[in-house]
């Protein structure tokens, strides 16, 4: 088969299929096995005019349900302002994702280097770099950033409080490079501090990673872990969700070495999970063992002010195998996102968001709570999320709220359920899903 918009001509494939000892295309795909390949015709329609195909998406577009989000864990239906897709199309940024070329980068760069000033002061640590995929791999690379300082020690403590998801991830690196990973117990859903105390004392630690707020919503308070964490020699890492960082207690305020997380809350859209930005901050001290791109302003030889990669050591394009960091995609397009965003919302707009998500959650908990049918799972304050214990079967009430248009929180456990609430969400959506969940349980104790 000839491929229109394919460069190489029958006399290229002859040459190449004889290179890797093959007559023909469908010689390389003869590993599939037979009974996993599709021998049906494809349902694709005839082609059409760009009228008939917009006309044809539209009404693919009508089957798709849009929900009112009250559902988090890591993904938030925050609000995204409409100029953010238009500014970060211009050409000026479109330039190489890869900015070796500083001379022909110097948009990529520049936006690089503003995305790591706002990260560096959002998180309060001294350097930022641009970027990590999303949270759950910066976590990961800040676990392996903390075996790599310590030398002699391997193990990494990690709180029963963190994200599932990111655990799991943590996990995976972890084991492919060697390092061992444990469990801080758990206390009323907080990191429980004397465990810590215990395992520090065992020796051999080489980082401790937590989160805040927690997996649970919870605000714990880590007065004093940096201490501990030090005089163990360890690192302290602190996982946080980037747009709580506007009101929260920061991570260089409670004296972490490393601030890891996930940039979506930043503007960026769900999309069904993805795409998203990870970020990564970090003392001073610890810049070289950082993975990742850093920006540097500099001059050039007229003076103009001018933006370079610095480090560039670490990265895979010098040193290869022996590099810090082969994340180099993502570094650029969500990254930007997340940087026209926040010049945007300004530093007051991102409080604003911030306070309108806590006054919503907690407005939502006392509306449920007052149903009867609901207790707090931890007695702990928590910021825009919260688990509630519920007296019924909470996958029927979610499928009832499904069929009202709201995705109604996260099943956490047989009787537990969390919600989130965001900037987004107006006590008229909030009333209405009470309303309707007030129903469900009128028509369940009917029943």
């Amino acid at each position: 088969m000839s491929h229109k918009y394919f460069p190489h001509t029958e006399a290229d494939i002859h040459d190449m299929l004889e290179a890797v000892g093959h007559k023909s295309l469908d010689q390389l795909f003869d590993v599939i096995p037979d009974s996993i390949r599709f021998k049906g015709d494809y349902d694709l329609p005839a082609g059409m005019s760009e009228l008939e195909l917009r006309r044809h998406l539209e009404q693919l577009g009508q089957q798709n349900t849009l929900l009112t989000i009250f559902a988090g864990a890591g993904i938030y239906d925050h609000y995204t302002p409409s100029v953010v897709p238009n500014i970060i199309a211009r050409s000026e940024y479109l330039t190489s994702y890869t900015p070796y070329q500083a001379e022909i980068s110097q948009g990529t760069l520049h936006y690089i280097f503003e995305f790591q000033s706002m990260m560096a002061e959002l998180t309060g640590m001294d350097i930022s770099n641009a970027s990590m995929y999303d949270g759950a791999t910066a976590t990961a690379e800040a676990a392996i950033m903390a075996v790599a300082v310590a030398k002699k020690a391997d193990t990494v403590l990690i709180s029963a409080t963190i994200d599932p998801k990111i655990r799991r991830v943590v996990d995976t690196y972890a084991h492919y490079h060697g390092i061992k990973t444990a469990t801080i117990e758990a206390h009323d859903g907080t990191t429980d501090r004397l465990d810590l105390e215990r395992k520090l004392a065992a020796g051999g630690v080489a980082g401790v990673v937590v989160q805040m707020p927690n997996y649970y919503g919870i605000v714990e308070d880590y007065t004093g872990f940096a201490d501990l964490i030090h005089e163990s020699k360890a690192l302290f890492i602190i996982n946080s969700v980037a747009a709580d960082l506007a009101v929260l207690k920061t991570p260089g305020q409670w004296g972490a070495d490393v601030a890891v997380g996930d940039g979506q809350s930043l503007g960026i859209p769900m999309s069904y999970g993805g795409p998203s930005v990870g970020y990564m901050c970090c003392t001073e001290r610890l810049v070289r063992k950082m993975p990742g791109r850093i920006v540097g302003m500099t001059r050039d030889n007229r003076g103009n002010r001018a933006f370079v990669l610095t480090l560039q050591a670490r990265e895979q394009h010098i040193r290869r195998q022996k590099a810090t960091s082969n994340i180099c995609s993502n570094q650029s397009l969500m990254a930007l996102f997340a940087t026209v965003y926040m010049s945007l919302m300004g530093k007051q707009g991102l409080v604003e968001a911030a306070n309108m998500s806590y006054a919503g959650a907690h407005y939502m908990c006392q509306k449920l709570i007052a149903t009867g049918h609901f207790t707090l799972e931890y007695d702990q304050p928590f910021f825009n999320e919260f688990c509630l214990r519920y007296d019924g079967d909470i996958d029927a009430l979610q499928a009832k709220c499904l069929e009202q248009g709201f995705m109604a929180g996260i099943k956490t456990g047989e009787h537990t359920i969390m919600f989130a609430v965001t900037e987004k969400r107006t006590k008229e959506e909030i009333d209405r899903l009470v309303e309707v969940i007030g129903h469900n349980l009128y028509q369940d104790g009917n029943n």
